[in-house]
């Protein structure tokens, strides 16, 4: 065992009881670690939805329970718009691809097989497919054979058969071609693609379903190295004028009722109820949790309430509807992050300049500049840059709406953690890595406002179905852009300031306080609050080893009693002032940095009448982003115009974003 390793093993192994806080140089690379990587081997289903007992443990269940990699949000060739990419991706080719395998991407040979390999550098632990729920039995019926509407006119101009196609898909699509596509979707699935009854499309829907399942089941590893596992999902898209209200839906077991489409249940509500009725109280064993994604690009409506006009009572039930069934959002993905935005309306604390990282369409100069704020309404659009933005698009201040409801009605509805993913449309869960990443949908880049996406991170017992989804619903979780650094969150009004020097730090500030998606209530006398954070950095691989931690940020937010918005951003560990920077020539990262980073903090300013809610941001040393990567290895003559372009980001820092804890006064 080489000596890098030795140190990058006992570090793993320190963040499960705590962090140290080495400042290392770049000089020094880090070797991959051995421990938390996904094993590759085939894992077959499991039915139940109660807790594994002892025999059935995973091998490596730890009950302080350890950080498992993945990515839930993920389209193949039974999304509708996926396939007109020219997506072939099965959902068991993307779980083999989660698990380590290579899957083949556009262009597409005579055949109708991709030519392009692709390949992770390293596996994932666990991986969901959701496809679209809508459209899913349509785009069955028209792509296999024993359909009986198989060779209909629509399904053969939705297949590109015979230089038929009408769709006028091709690459470099822009967003509003691709929506007028979409537009497209009804007049091109009608009764000669379901048939005059419907019964095709039932049918297709069924069993594009009965395919996920076992995709699902056959996906995971079935030993008790629980290597891999596969969860099962969809994606309800509702798209009211061209706004991005979509969740994915995601069960704790392999029992779950058929997918539920904006189409037939475009209420959210609706979709929640039929969800509790068909699945959690069903008596099936069933459970399911919700995650909103691409809030900002939601003009508002992703977390807007929509209940005010209701009785009292109903607005209690709605609140908790919706706080038992949606745990966590979607941080980040392809189209950008969604944790805050600077000037907002009634928001103060001044601006936070890593709010910036990762906008969609904001990146670039745009000849209407930037959206108009909904401020306390809501709009259309967001897809195609029409419309106003809402801070209610973005994660701190939809916190901050909770805790304002929870103040009118005693019930707090938006109590979220934080989780990120990619949203690909290529079957390939969990292709983030910077160095790799190419264009999205199985083209090449030519689109840079995308970002590769981000990462879901679980702290859970084991590897199983059941417990990462019970980890998801009490939002043990946090977000990373990509990298796989591991955070730990905890409050508590009694952890000790020198918390971080302790060996058993992890056992005490669980036994004392609450981990990352946990609650505080704190009384008069208890004094203002401390909170532990640490993190590890990513030991990366060999050839391309991980970033180095700069510092670790605690955010607070509250409402005051005239309905604005306050928050807060404190260092707590690290420094942003290292000298840090990345050689924009080569991409090698330059200056100071720190393998781990832990922090004990106490809020200077607690009010203890006051709701309030706190979550940690790590953050990495700079490094060269996706765009300065390509454009780099790119030939001068093969260079979109782009990479000319003197405003296209260069450089991003990596970050990871911990679920929140909430502190609520006594009584």
């Amino acid at each position: 065992m080489t000596r890098d390793l030795l140190i990058i093993l006992i570090l793993l192994a320190a963040l499960e009881a705590g962090c140290t806080g080495d400042q290392v140089d770049t000089d020094t690379p880090v070797d991959p670690p051995g421990a938390g990587q996904a094993e590759s081997s085939a894992r077959g289903g499991d039915e139940g939805a109660s807790a594994p007992s002892a025999a059935s443990r995973c091998t490596d269940f730890d009950p302080l329970r350890r950080a498992f990699f993945g990515d839930l949000h993920v389209h193949t060739a039974l999304s509708q718009d996926a396939f007109v990419f020219d997506t072939r991706t099965s959902p068991m080719d993307a779980y083999r691809f989660a698990r380590g395998e290579p899957v083949l991407l556009p262009p597409l040979d005579e055949d109708g097989n991709g030519t392009r390999p692709v390949q992770l550098e390293r596996p994932l632990d666990f991986a969901a497919v959701t496809d679209h729920a809508e459209y899913l039995g349509m785009v069955a019926a028209c792509t296999r054979p024993t359909s009986p509407t198989y060779e209909s006119e629509p399904c053969q101009i939705y297949r590109d058969e015979g230089g038929r196609k009408k769709l006028g898909v091709a690459n470099g699509l822009g967003m509003d071609r691709m929506m007028s596509v979409f537009g497209g979707w009804e007049s091109l699935f009608d009764k000669r693609t379901c048939g005059a009854d419907g019964a095709s499309c039932r049918e297709g829907l069924k069993s594009a379903w009965e395919e996920t399942i076992e995709a699902a089941r056959n996906g995971s590893d079935a030993s008790l190295s629980c290597g891999f596992t596969a969860l099962l999902g969809y994606e309800y898209s509702y798209t009211p004028e061209l706004t991005k209200v979509h969740r994915n839906v995601i069960f704790r077991s392999l029992e779950a009722p058929l997918p539920i489409s904006s189409r037939d249940e475009p209420d959210v509500y609706a979709l929640w109820r039929r969800l509790r009725e068909e699945c959690v109280e069903a008596g099936r064993g069933c459970d399911v949790l919700t995650i909103p994604h691409n809030s900002n690009l939601s003009n508002g409506q992703s977390f807007d309430l929509g209940y005010e006009a209701e009785s009292p009572a109903a607005q209690v039930e709605a609140a908790r509807l919706r706080a038992s069934l949606e745990p966590l959002m979607e941080m980040m993905q392809i189209k950008g992050s969604m944790e805050c935005r600077n000037g907002m309306w009634n928001v103060l604390g001044g601006n936070d300049e890593l709010c910036n990282f990762e906008k969609f369409l904001v990146n670039f100069r745009s000849e209407t500049g930037p959206p108009p704020d909904c401020e306390d309404g809501t709009g259309h659009g967001a897809l195609v840059g029409r419309g106003c933005a809402s801070r209610l698009d973005f994660m701190r201040y939809a916190l901050i709406e909770g805790l304002r409801e929870a103040d009118r009605i005693g019930v707090n509805p938006i109590k979220v953690g934080a989780v990120a993913s990619t949203d690909t449309h290529d079957g390939t869960p969990g292709a983030v890595e910077e160095n790799l990443y190419d264009g999205a949908s199985g083209r090449r880049l030519n689109d840079f406002r995308f970002s590769p996406g981000g990462l879901a991170a679980v702290w859970a017992e084991e590897n199983s179905r059941e417990a990462l989804f019970d980890a998801m619903k009490r939002r043990e979780t946090f977000a990373t852009s990509g990298p796989r650094m591991r955070v730990r969150f905890f409050g508590g009004p009694d952890l000790p300031e020198e918390l971080c020097e302790d060996p058993n730090r992890i056992a005490l500030a669980d036994a004392a306080g609450v981990p990352m998606g946990g609650e505080l209530t704190i009384g008069d006398d208890s004094g203002s609050p401390a909170f532990l954070a640490l993190a590890l950095r990513d030991p990366g691989t060999a050839e391309q080893p991980g970033g180095l931690l700069q510092r670790i940020q605690i955010i607070k937010g509250w409402a005051d009693s005239d309905g604005l918005f306050h928050q807060s951003v404190y260092d707590i560990a690290g420094s942003s002032k290292n000298g840090a920077s990345v050689d924009p020539k080569t991409c090698e990262p330059r200056g100071q940095g720190f393998d781990s980073l832990c922090g004990v903090w106490r809020d200077p300013d607690f009010d203890a009448s006051r709701r309030a809610v706190y979550y940690a941001r790590v953050l990495e040393n700079p490094s060269c982003r996706h765009t300065a990567r390509f454009c780099l290895n790119t030939d001068d003559g093969e260079q979109p115009a782009a990479c000319s372009d003197p405003d296209l980001p260069k450089e991003i820092q990596e970050r990871a974003w911990t679920s929140p804890i909430w502190v609520t006064p006594a009584g």
